[in-house]
């Protein structure tokens, strides 16, 4: 058996939001969430970090072509959110609230599709802000 490493992959986007539930009373939407309701929306400078373990593979010594994981990382996550308000423009937030824990588990399933999941065990960390993070799976 192969030795099994972690490796990361580090990437960032900008995107703005809004957090609000349309079931809810304008009041009891802003007591929730507070200036992250507010109707004009807001934005974060997103860093996503990718967990990736693996086997090293003898001939390349590789668990992955970091170059393959980069363009992997654009494709799904960069192109579809960089720039974009995931309330108006992403449709996986059509009926999603777009916190960061919900983010996380998008980019999740995103990247999922795209790797190879009997061969990788993946887990995302997504930074909100300096100070506050997610991470999917736990």
């Amino acid at each position: 058996m192969a030795e099994r490493v972690a490796i990361y992959r580090r990437a960032r986007f900008n995107a703005a939001h809004r957090l609000c539930n349309e079931n809810w009373s304008d009041e009891k939407n802003q007591e929730v969430f507070g200036l992250c309701n507010n109707p004009n929306y807001h934005g974060h400078n997103y860093t996503l970090v990718l967990k990736l373990i693996g086997e090293v593979n003898p001939e390349t010594g590789f668990v992955i072509n970091l170059t393959e994981l980069k363009k992997i990382i654009n494709d799904e996550i960069i192109e579809r959110f960089d720039h974009k308000n995931l309330n108006l423009d992403c449709p996986e937030f059509e009926n999603l609230n777009p916190t960061a824990e919900n983010i996380s588990i998008v980019i999740y399933r995103l990247l999922s599709q795209r790797l190879d999941m009997k061969k990788y065990k993946i887990s995302i960390r997504l930074y909100e802000t300096d100070n506050n993070f997610v991470e999917y799976p736990i």
